[in-house]
């Protein structure tokens, strides 16, 4: 954090002493504001990858076949059961009677079969099309309560990808408008967004399971802002900020009895994005020099308030399979010097590295830039909006940037060349086309292993920290996650004690 944006913070926890503290929540109570760091640039989570999206309305407006839970587990949603031939590559669903959209249309097989038709469709955006839709070879539907996926190779993970918001069910005669006024069958209806501010979803009077819905309001306000994020909460504005505090801010609520603050994992992986196609980047000996500068564990305890744990490659050590790979490209300055200088990279070279508003972007990039000037590169800020990092570092137009990628098991976003990192290798790619066709235990985690060592050793990025998830909410608000497997606030366990 810079000088000026720590002064804001630090008159904000002074001013603190003069406001009027937030009345203790009492029961009864049937609304609730919970605090978002990031504005979603749309509603529709089956064609657009912020995960922004997916905290407002996956499992509140929108649900799927099935549901991950807090505990990373899966359970039925939309399906209320499932069955699968010993091969693993067929699924046979039996959907929930008597379920209806928001608008009244009723839910049955065909809305299944439509949405995944959609994801699979030539062009589509969808951000599982590659790690689900894609293998799904044939939707049958025998029945409007019945849908049968044959899949092209077994997926262990297949339960749990069909939980994540991108294969969430549509109905054919609202999913074109869903980006701004989403549909579904959840048990909240979208009621209004205010661009900028915040989005608001009203409980369905007609939802399957109304009377376990407490809360009949729950708006969701966007604040990027760290002072002001802490000033929302201690004057009563905002009920909870379930992620993405400002870790500095934590000690004032663990000292303050009106609030709780609990800490959690998370799926993330915190990363100084490279852009592989851009010079000198597409030589892997810049790029493992940019990995050697980089301290993480300063990083971690600097930016982070110790709230994390370093990592090597693109995986979370709450995933299955994980490898801890730290030591491939451990901090060694001297040795990032000697690889540009080995690469014929001419010092100091001018780089451009691009902030989106999250405090661990902001503040860590001040930190990357520091750590890189040690080495002889100097990174030029350029902070952006959230808006404006998705219409230009994530399409690619970029050197460098600190983001945070939040989705579980999402590696095969690597086996595209066209994703924003421009990572093009055939050998990466034969790797995961080997795992997935695997039915061999050992072998597929002695292959699970292997895709995350060939990220590290190509230090496609800089894998830097998976954040620990920190929950600061007034007390008496109960049901959020203390974890997140994936990123989702499930208002309908939500209640006021």
């Amino acid at each position: 954090m810079n000088r000026t944006r720590y002064a804001l913070a630090t008159a904000a926890l002074a001013a603190s002493a003069a406001l009027p503290a937030p009345a203790l929540a009492q029961p009864g109570k049937t609304s609730a504001v919970i605090g978002m760091v990031l504005e979603p640039t749309g509603l529709d989570p089956t064609v657009a990858p912020a995960a922004a999206i997916g905290e407002v309305v996956h499992y509140n407006v929108l649900e799927g076949l099935m549901k991950v839970n807090a505990d990373g587990g899966v359970s039925p949603l939309l399906a209320e059961g499932w069955a699968m031939d010993p091969d693993g590559k067929s699924y046979t669903f039996r959907l929930r009677h008597g379920v209806r959209f928001h608008d009244g249309e009723a839910f049955d097989a065909s809305d299944v079969k439509f949405s995944f038709e959609r994801a699979k469709a030539e062009g589509s955006t969808n951000k599982l099309k590659k790690g689900l839709f894609d293998n799904i070879t044939s939707i049958a539907t025998p029945d409007p309560y019945t849908v049968i996926l044959t899949l092209d190779h077994a997926d262990g993970n297949f339960l749990f990808r069909l939980g994540e918001n991108p294969a969430v069910i549509l109905d054919p005669k609202s999913a074109a408008t869903t980006a701004s006024r989403p549909i579904g069958t959840g048990p909240y209806r979208f009621e209004d967004w205010k661009k900028g501010v915040s989005v608001t979803l009203v409980k369905d009077p007609g939802y399957r399971n109304a009377a376990a819905v407490k809360l009949n309001k729950v708006t969701f306000r966007i604040i990027n802002d760290a002072a002001a994020q802490v000033a929302a909460l201690l004057a009563g504005d905002v009920d909870a900020f379930p992620r993405g505090l400002a870790t500095q801010s934590l000690i004032q609520f663990k000292a303050d009895p009106r609030f709780s603050v609990t800490t959690g994992s998370t799926a993330g992986k915190g990363i100084l994005a490279i852009n592989n196609k851009r010079k000198p980047f597409d030589d892997v000996r810049v790029r493992r020099a940019l990995a050697h500068a980089i301290d993480r564990r300063a990083f971690i305890a600097g930016v982070l308030d110790g709230f994390g744990q370093p990592i090597g490659s693109h995986m979370a050590p709450t995933d299955a399979g994980y490898v801890d790979l730290t030591g491939v490209t451990p901090f060694d300055p001297e040795k990032s010097k000697a690889l540009l200088k080995e690469a014929g990279v001419k010092t100091p070279l001018d780089v451009t590295l691009t902030l989106p508003p999250p405090p661990y972007a902001r503040r860590g990039g001040e930190v990357i830039a520091a750590q890189l000037a040690k080495i002889g590169v100097n990174a030029k800020i350029e902070n952006v909006e959230w808006a404006q990092w998705l219409s230009g570092a994530y399409k690619g137009n970029f050197d460098l940037t600190v983001i945070n990628h939040v989705e579980p098991l999402d590696y095969l976003i690597y086996t595209d060349p066209k994703y924003y990192y421009g990572y093009d290798s055939k050998a990466f790619r034969d790797l995961v086309a080997k795992h997935a066709a695997s039915t061999n235990p050992k072998e597929r985690s002695q292959l699970f292993g292997d895709i995350q060592r060939q990220l590290a050793q190509d230090a496609v990025n800089v894998y830097i920290f998976n954040p620990t998830q920190v929950v600061v909410a007034k007390k008496g608000l109960k049901g959020l996650w203390a974890h997140s497997p994936i990123f989702a606030n499930d208002l309908a366990a939500l209640h006021w004690e």
